[in-house]
């Protein structure tokens, strides 16, 4: 229920808001004549109360603006966040969780609208299309506010969040200048909010997770820690050989096929298909690691009798016929996969979930022309992000929300990595775990995703350097990337996350 609005700019929030807490420098009249003037942050703080995971909370929402600046002070880039504090005094136990979407060059909207944030768009739960407006945006019962403080966070280039004045936004596009960044805005933010020794929980998805992954090297990788008890890894890509598009590379078609079997077993593509998809997908998980890999690893030595006893196994694990897995050379990309597995019904299926479907402008063609699974939730989210940040946040400044694909030109190379081969940020989160004790990990995987699939996320957290105590937790859903456009599977990743946050 809304108690009350109040938008007020930084000045008048001296105790409330990190940006607020730091008065923009004088740039003085030779920088004013270079670049234009940088006005204050914007926030705006209204008051709240909702029942969540069964219990009823009073919150304070502080949307707004936090100037990340130099070591002069001048002002470089604004972080638009949206915080959810509880009402009343600080409990010195009660934790604070920092969130942000993934792409990279996607805003928070989709963690903070459809998952964990106090309110959430209705979409279909049946991976069918969201129509055209209005889109319902209700109470979220699911929401984490009865056990974590929440800061949902855009990057520069998302959301609101833009660089200032003359400052070249391709400063903050990279995994390492984006983490930097991110790591920046906590820091402000704990410090403003007097929350240094709360319990912490950073997380993301998608690319998210490789940002955390980055994020937790920045926090706890120097002599000025920020200790984190927790990071939350949805949708996981962190060893990014595995998405490699060369020729030669064979991890990802091994990584791959447990997806495709997931896929295959829920369109009913299987012949004397098991009773559950966990099952099968344990079936293809062996097959994967033992007889495909090998097959893969002989390249052009396999012998012709090799080749056709893997062909009957593949078909039936990917639910597409020999002919066409042979003419592939054994190796099926997934643009080929989501157009091949159910072309005899002239559909297309999903990219960031695999249980929907599309129909292309024809059924001739080698791979889809769009994901049914994005275009069928965009613009309920974008309609629902925009609503109630403008309106029942009070917080609409003159910009475009950028949803997604608002960053270009991103730096892939990992700061002070020499070597120039692919980007993998696990061994990161290695070193977090064998450095803090009091750290745990919360891994989330759709079985249907195949953004992220699931199979390269339990081989890039199970290679060397990474604890076996038990800190790293596994979760699967029975849906997509964004596993929670499904409601069951809404309820018990809130369920899921609840837990580790309270397990600490």
């Amino acid at each position: 229920m809304r108690a009350g609005i109040g938008s007020l700019t930084a000045l008048a929030l001296l105790a409330a808001w990190p940006a607020a807490a730091q008065k923009p420098a004088d740039p003085g009249p030779a920088a004013a004549a270079d670049a234009p003037a940088i006005p204050p942050p914007v926030v705006s703080v209204t008051r709240h109360s909702g029942t969540f995971g069964g219990t009823r909370i009073s919150y304070r929402a502080t949307a707004g603006e936090t100037y990340l600046k130099d070591k002069d002070g001048k002002p470089l880039a604004a972080i638009t966040s949206y915080s959810y504090v509880k009402e009343g005094a600080v409990d010195p136990k009660r934790p604070v969780t920092f969130l942000w979407n993934g792409g990279p060059g996607s805003g928070s909207l989709w963690l903070h609208m459809g998952a964990f944030g106090p309110k959430r768009v209705v979409i279909p739960s049946d991976a069918k299309d969201d129509g055209a407006p209005p889109y319902p945006v209700v109470d979220n019962v699911h929401s984490l506010l009865d056990a974590t403080d929440l800061v949902f966070v855009d990057p520069v280039g998302t959301g609101f969040s833009r660089a200032l004045g003359r400052t070249d936004p391709k400063t903050y596009w990279g995994v390492t200048e984006d983490a930097k960044a991110m790591a920046q805005f906590i820091r402000l933010w704990l410090d403003a909010n007097g929350r240094w020794n709360a319990p912490k929980f950073i997380g993301g998805e998608s690319y998210g997770t490789t940002r955390s992954a980055a994020v937790i090297n920045e926090l706890e990788g120097s002599y000025t820690d920020v200790a984190v008890n927790g990071i939350i890894l949805i949708s996981s890509i962190l060893d990014f050989s595995q998405a490699a598009d060369a020729p030669g590379n064979e991890l990802g078609y091994v990584t791959n096929l447990p997806s495709m079997a997931a896929t295959a077993w829920f369109h009913d593509k299987v012949a004397n298909k098991p009773a559950t998809v966990e099952q099968f997908v344990a079936e293809a998980k062996a097959f994967a690691l033992g007889p495909y890999a090998s097959a893969l690893l002989k390249g052009n030595t396999i012998t012709p009798q090799e080749r056709q006893a893997i062909l009957p196994q593949l078909s039936r694990f990917t639910g597409v016929g020999q002919d066409y897995l042979a003419r592939a050379d054994l190796r099926l990309s997934p643009g080929r996969f989501y157009k091949e597995l159910l072309r005899d019904r002239g559909l297309t299926i999903g990219r960031l979930d695999t249980r929907y479907t599309g129909r292309d402008y024809d059924a001739a063609g080698e791979t889809p022309d769009n994901d049914p699974s994005f275009y069928a939730i965009d613009g309920a989210y974008t309609a629902a992000m925009n609503a109630y940040a403008r309106g029942t946040l009070g917080y609409s400044p003159e910009q475009t929300y950028v949803s997604i694909g608002g960053v270009g030109d991103w730096n892939w190379q990992l700061a002070g990595n020499r070597e120039r081969g692919y980007l993998n940020v696990a061994p990161y989160i290695g070193k977090a775990l064998r450095e803090n004790s009091g750290l745990r990990v919360f891994v989330g995987q759709g079985y249907y995703d195949f953004a992220t699939p699931f199979f390269g996320a339990e081989y890039s957290l199970s290679r060397t350097g990474m604890p076996t105590d038990g800190r790293i937790g596994w979760h699967w859903y029975h849906a997509g990337h964004m596993m929670y456009v499904r409601d069951e599977d809404l309820a018990k990743l809130s369920t899921d996350v609840r837990a580790f946050i309270r397990g600490r």
